[in-house]
This record gives C-alpha cells, sequence and structure tokens, in this order.
C-alpha cells in the first residue's frame, strides 16, 4: 500500500482523528500568512466557527483544479489557544523564545494565527487566502504575509537545495506528529516559524568553496562534506540533533520570497515536529554556537525578521470546535 502521510498518524498510531495536511507533497508555490486574534468575546467565537468550516472552504477552492494539490494548514499561538480553547493545552506549547548572541537576534514576533496555504499554482493558493480573509478579515489582524515560490531545482537564493534531510515514507510520523506523550492532542503537530532576509551581495561575494563551508554540502552536487573536512559550525552540522545516538529530524517546508526591485531576497523557515524542543536546539545551535561562540555563520549574511511557535491541532479537533464560549 502506497503511504499517505495524511491519513498514516491514525492508521499507524490509533489516534483519535485525522491530521491536518503537514505533510502534503512540497509544491510549487505557498502563502504563509500570519494574524492576531482581535480583543473581544465576539471575535474569538467567530474565530472558533470558523475553525469548523476551514475543510469546507478549502473543498470548495480545491474543486476548482482537483490536480492542483491545494491544501491549508491552521496553528494557534499560545496565548490564542488559551483565549479560544480554554485548558486543556498542548503540553508544550508556549510562546517562541527570543535568542541573542552578539550581533544575533532569532527574535520575537507577535503571531496568534498561522495559515500555511500550499498548491502547485499560486493562484490557487492566492484564492484560497482570500476566501479566508473574507470570513475573518474583521476579526483579526494581519501581521505578516509571504508568497513564497519554488526556485529552480529545489534552491534557496542563496544557491543550495533546501529540504534535502526531509524523513520520508513512514518517518514521517515520528517525526512530525504528537503521539501517546500527550494522548489528548495525538495528531498535532507544533511548528515553528522564521522569516530570514538574506545579504545576496555579501555571499555572492564569498567564493564558492567558502559558501560549501558555511552549508556543510556542496553547492552543484547537494552532497554533504565529510566531516574530516566540514566545519563545526556548518549549517548542517548545527541542525543536526543527535540523542541516544539517534537523530531527531523535521520536516521543513521552506521556501524562497522577495522583491528584487527592492532588494529584498530571503527564505521562509517554516518546521514541523513532534516537539518544538528539536527546533529551538537546532535555533539555538545557530544562534549561540555548539558550543557556545561556534555558531551559524550563515547569520552573518541572514538575518531572522520575525520568529512565531505555533501548535497544529489535528483537523478532527477543528472540524469538532463549536462557536461556544470556551472553558477558561
Amino acid at each position: 500500500m502506497e503511504f499517505d502521510p495524511i491519513s498514516a498518524p491514525r492508521a499507524a498510531r490509533g489516534m483519535l482523528g485525522i491530521a491536518q495536511p503537514v505533510a502534503a507533497p512540497l509544491t510549487r508555490a505557498a502563502i504563509f500568512l500570519v494574524a492576531t486574534l482581535n480583543a473581544g468575546l465576539e471575535n474569538r467565537m467567530t474565530v472558533r466557527s470558523f475553525c469548523g468550516d476551514l475543510a469546507a472552504l478549502l473543498r470548495a477552492v480545491e474543486s476548482r483544479d482537483l490536480e492542483g494539490g491545494l491544501s491549508c494548514v491552521m496553528g494557534f499561538g499560545s496565548d490564542a489557544w488559551y483565549q479560544l480553547f480554554g485548558p486543556p493545552r498542548p503540553a508544550e506549547l508556549h510562546p517562541f523564545r527570543e535568542i541573542r548572541a552578539g550581533a544575533r537576534h532569532a527574535v520575537s514576533t507577535p503571531g496568534d494565527l498561522l495559515f500555511h496555504i500550499r498548491a502547485k499554482r499560486m493562484d490557487l493558493c492566492f484564492e484560497l487566502e482570500t476566501q479566508i480573509m473574507t470570513r475573518i478579515r474583521d476579526v483579526v489582524s494581519p501581521v505578516d504575509e509571504v508568497q513564497g515560490f519554488r526556485y529552480f531545482d529545489d534552491r534557496d537564493l542563496i544557491g543550495f537545495v533546501d529540504g534535502t534531510e526531509n524523513p520520508r515514507g513512514e518517518a514521517v510520523i515520528d517525526a512530525v506528529f504528537v503521539g501517546e506523550e500527550d494522548a489528548k492532542f495525538a495528531g498535532g503537530s507544533y511548528v515553528i516559524v522564521q522569516k530570514y532576509l538574506h545579504d545576496l551581495d555579501g555571499w555572492n561575494a564569498l567564493s564558492t568553496e567558502a559558501q560549501e563551508g558555511i552549508i556543510g554540502r556542496t553547492k552543484l552536487s547537494d552532497i554533504e562534506l565529510d566531516d574530516s573536512i566540514k566545519p563545526t559550525s556548518a549549517h548542517s552540522a548545527l541542525t543536526t540533533i543527535v540523542e541516544d545516538g539517534k537523530e531527531i529530524k523535521i520536516l521543513r517546508d521552506n521556501m524562497p520570497f522577495g522583491r528584487a526591485a527592492h532588494g529584498e531576497f530571503g527564505t521562509y523557515f517554516i518546521g514541523y515536529s513532534r516537539s518544538p524542543s528539536t527546533i529551538e536546539q537546532m535555533i539555538q545551535n545557530m544562534f549561540i554556537g555548539r558550543p557556545p561562540g561556534n555558531y551559524d555563520r550563515l547569520l552573518d549574511f541572514s538575518r531572522a525578521v520575525t520568529g512565531n511557535l505555533f501548535f497544529v491541532p489535528s483537523a478532527t479537533f477543528l472540524e469538532t470546535v463549536t462557536d461556544d464560549q470556551p472553558n477558561l
């Protein structure tokens, strides 16, 4: 039987419900929308009501092109979870943790709701975002909106292939979905997003060999550098997390974005994981260093301008939310 990353969590672990399409196949286009929830009981009730309608709204837009691969993931920040749903809450949900280390700054920025919209065509993404905002425009305030695109052979704007180490097949289940450790939220996932802007002029002034040492992979063939020559500060080294002799994987669906006329070139990092601690350790290694001071030299050319942590509940959870006031 072919592996189905969307329904597999329920089948593999006996989870109560079906996961949102966190592990949907990579697409050519995406929209990342982060918004804050406006104050007021009526606004909270509108969003609660919308949760149950998202799946139907997705199907309506998807029907325009069944081959378009349209999907949408909805996530909630720590403060919003309490306001919208009250207790209980996902065990590891908390505000994004800011990090300062010298000139390097992993910022924490406002964000109550995340919509990660993907499709083979940007018009499908745009139409779904339009329909979502038609429903909730008056009750939320957008704080960041990025239209991402797949760049040639899945490369970042800095010229390297992105997402090489994503888990495949059934390994996605262990990497991404909450299980028995937090049974009430089984089938959910944590997601961290950061918007990075690149100094491409500075980066492109480096030799290919210097760039490869910073990333830890060859630029053309996308082969991991041998440990004997790979710097310990290489991006690929610092973002490899090993516990008890086993590498802990996450699922990335990063997208390039930019406005060339404005000199804006960036990467929208989005990482899904079973526990946010895995990605948090990666970010700490990058910004502080492992050991401290041995930081990711990519940050000499890239700076984070946003940072958020969200919890993505199961699709079944969303569909069973009512517009009643939660027990706060």
